[in-house]
């Protein structure tokens, strides 16, 4: 018996990479898709695509994402492509015949403002956040089609991963299209590089926010398509704790030996309160990230530095 074939679309994506560079990765036969190869958006495309290649199984990463700005500016971008991209790929994949397809979602499906953790059941249950509706929207829609098609017919097993969120290599450094870690990592090497005593953070840093390392993420992807049987439905995957955005900032200094001083801004829109998921089904299904902050910001900030200098040789 040949290698389960896999497509993975996203494959030039954060957490395409990741998948791609686990260990583990190369007991299967996979088609990576990146976003210059196929137009997700084009369904005849799709699933011509599937047809031809015929994969074992899908495994859907890709999407158009962004920070709070993008998302605000360009709220038709963020529904229209991500709703085409999911709903493309999931009914290709129905309409060919490929019985098995892992959806990976966003712990911005979840109603905003709960403080406690975000348990897989809570998805429609109030309001989204403003800020990232059209995203969040065409994430919820993408989910409950794999979900509605496996209640029309068992023999498709179509489940989705909620992921929150993710750091790590690959990731997006740039100010301007960067999530808080990698946006913490530039700004406090920057600091460190101009002799700058002082660095800012925006309100007053008691924040909390659940920053996962994108490794581990990839880590509970292989574990779900070797245990694709066992996976539920829905399942979060994340730490199941958090950090302050202040210790996200100490972190990342004492990894770079950065001795210089924070002040903070409280002018400054510090952004929701909490927001955690809940890692209870993750547990009973038997898996748990590997990395702690520290280690996960080490080995971010080695890409960073590896990064910069392919840069200046470019």
């Amino acid at each position: 018996m040949g290698k389960i074939r896999i497509l993975l679309t996203g494959g030039s994506g954060m957490v395409g990479r990741n998948v791609l560079e686990h260990p583990t990765i190369v007991e299967f036969d996979v088609l990576e898709l990146r976003s210059g190869e196929l137009d997700l958006r084009d369904f005849n495309a799709v699933q011509a695509y599937l047809r031809k290649h015929k994969p074992d199984m899908v495994i859907h990463a890709a999407g158009k994402v962004g920070g709070i700005q993008a998302n605000m500016r360009e709220p038709v971008g963020f529904l229209m492509d991500n709703l085409d991209m999911g709903r493309n790929i999931v009914w290709a994949a129905h309409q060919v015949g490929i019985k098995r397809l892992i959806n990976l979602g966003s712990s911005c499906i979840y109603p905003r403002n709960h403080s406690e953790p975000l348990r897989e059941e809570m998805v429609l249950k109030g309001e989204l956040e403003p800020t990232n509706e059209g995203y969040a929207l065409a994430k919820v829609v993408t989910a409950r089609l794999c979900e509605y098609i496996m209640r029309e017919d068992a023999s498709y097993q179509y489940k989705t991963l909620i992921p929150c969120n993710i750091y790590g290599r690959h990731d997006k450094f740039d100010p301007t299209h960067s999530h808080l870690v990698p946006a913490i990592i530039h700004k406090v090497h920057q600091a460190k590089q101009n002799g700058q005593q002082i660095v800012e953070i925006w309100g007053d840093g008691t924040a909390r926010r659940e920053f996962m390392y994108a490794g581990d993420l990839a880590d509970a992807l292989l574990r779900a398509i070797k245990n694709f049987d066992t996976l539920p439905t829905y399942m979060n995957v994340g730490l199941g704790y958090d950090y302050t955005i202040n210790e996200y900032y100490q972190t990342v200094a004492e990894v770079m030996g950065y001795t210089g001083g924070f002040v903070r801004d409280l002018s400054k829109p510090a952004g929701m309160a909490r927001k955690l998921v809940s890692v209870e089904r993750q547990r009973t299904w038997g898996w748990t990230a590997h990395h702690n902050l520290r280690e996960g910001i080490e080995k971010t900030y080695d890409y960073y530095l590896q990064s910069i200098s392919g840069a200046l040789h470019d």
